[in-house]
């Protein structure tokens, strides 16, 4: 993070995966504390949701199965029934707790990547202790912007339903077949496009949380600004890390869940924990990429980020200095 701010800009998608490796190594001592803490757990229980959604999903399967074959009005249909109705509601009960338990850990992680990243950007002295006091005050303000991501994003794919109902209507109708596959293919592509676009922006807001006044809605508002003019880095990059992360879930999945054959316990506990050590490792690089990519944003459109007023604001919550106003912040413009 030696940089000067004006040559930020210019870095590239393989020269944030680089700066990201470095910044790695040069402080592996803080950012395996924090892995260990807070993002190890994280993929464990993203791992763990997959392993055990797999058990009750195949239970409830069954029973549903039993259950159409088992004549109503019996005492073998009522039991079946009951015990299939406990395994939905648990199987629910424990999504809703996964999704809980996921995302605060998520936001921590982000929390404690992100002030990381802004301390040794400014120079600041930084501890473990001290990382961890501040990433529950963090943690509040991101929360804000996250359910407003919830919000957006619940409402564009209830729009996006009400499109396809529409399309598959007009599928039914059976007179307009050639239009409805044209439609639909075009749905899907910039459906997908549309996801990617919020996704980015999202990601970019969880920084300005952390490192600006802005949050929720004024976040997501602030990270559309920055992004425009590297979208296509941010995209790349967002897309590369996604597609390891399917993979890892793949591979997890094919080799640990799914047991082919006999592969033995020493093989399938091998195969999870590569799995967990890689995607804990995928997670921190990932938040890393998303500061990275803040501060080429920043330098992009010209914007100051003055280091001695990020680190007060940095050290605003911990109480070590009274916080900044907006206009007094990092934020003004200058001129190359």
């Amino acid at each position: 993070m030696d940089r000067e701010q004006d040559e930020i800009q210019f870095m590239g998608f393989f020269g944030i995966f680089k700066e990201s490796y470095n910044i790695v190594t040069s402080w592996r001592k803080i950012f395996s504390q924090i892995t260990l803490a807070l993002i190890l757990p994280l993929s464990f229980i993203y791992l763990a949701h997959i392993q055990i959604s797999e058990l009750l999903f195949a239970d409830i399967v069954h029973n549903e199965y039993m259950l159409d074959i088992t004549p109503q009005g019996t005492s073998s249909y009522n039991t079946i029934s009951s015990i299939l109705s406990s395994e939905l509601t648990a199987y629910t009960l424990f999504k809703i707790g996964y999704l809980i338990f996921f995302t605060i850990l998520a936001l921590l992680s982000t929390s404690a990547v992100v002030y990381t990243i802004a301390c040794i950007y400014t120079a600041k002295e930084i501890s473990f202790g001290k990382i961890m006091s501040v990433v529950p005050m963090v943690w509040k303000r991101l929360m804000v912007t996250f359910i407003w991501n919830f919000i957006i994003f619940f409402a564009y794919n209830l729009i996006a339903f009400l499109i396809l109902i529409f399309i598959f209507s007009l599928f039914l109708l059976g007179s307009y077949n050639k239009t409805v596959v044209t439609l639909t293919l075009l749905f899907i592509i910039i459906y997908l496009i549309g996801s990617v676009y919020i996704s980015v922006i999202w990601h970019l807001a969880t920084v300005v949380s952390v490192l600006e006044e802005s949050y929720g809605l004024n976040a997501m508002a602030k990270s559309q600004a920055l992004i425009k003019g590297k979208m296509g880095v941010s995209v790349g990059i967002f897309l590369v890390l996604g597609l390891c992360f399917s993979g890892i879930q793949m591979f997890f999945e094919n080799h640990f869940v799914i047991r082919k054959g006999d592969i033995g316990l020493v093989n399938r506990v091998g195969y999870g924990s590569l799995c967990l050590f890689l995607l804990s490792i995928l997670m921190l690089l990932g938040l890393i990429m998303q500061t990275i990519i803040y501060l080429i944003c920043k330098s992009y459109h010209h914007e100051n980020i003055d280091k001695s007023s990020l680190a007060d604001h940095l050290g605003g919550y911990l109480g070590e200095y009274v916080p900044l106003k907006t206009k007094d912040l990092q934020l003004e413009q200058y001129q190359v």
